[in-house]
């Protein structure tokens, strides 16, 4: 299942990801985000999505593996994928049809959101 990944690009933006080439995805404390956090698969897609300053899915990442041991502080780790050719736009997911009742809208404030295929492929498309 592919994920939407919420960060502040000011504290941890897509290109520190790149920069670093790997990172351990932290800082949750949603139980809601924590469980999408700790349900987690190695190999999953993840959209990386700037909140606040932005407010736009910027590039993919995948995740590298997940340690969930503790359950109120999973240790996922992922590395970037490719920047999106086109940012998409809060704004525009919410036009999209595949968002129609989407998570991302019921809880706006959710960080770590599930997505479905369709909703994973709309991003990454140009």
């Amino acid at each position: 299942m592919p994920y939407l990944l919420k960060s502040e690009p000011e504290t941890y933006s897509f290109d520190d990801l790149v920069r670093d080439g790997k990172t351990t995805w932290d800082g949750i404390s949603n139980p809601q985000a924590l469980l999408n956090l700790r349900s987690m698969k190695p190999g999953e897609k993840l959209i990386i999505y700037h909140s606040g300053t932005g407010k736009a899915a910027i590039g993919t990442a995948k995740v590298l593996s997940v340690d969930a041991a503790d359950p109120k502080n999973p240790k996922v780790v992922i590395e970037p994928g490719k920047r999106l050719k086109r940012e998409k736009t809060l704004a525009e997911m919410r036009e999209a049809p595949v968002f129609k009742d989407s998570i991302l809208f019921r809880q706006f404030r959710l960080s770590v959101v599930p997505l479905n295929d369709a909703q994973y492929e709309w991003i990454t498309a140009s």
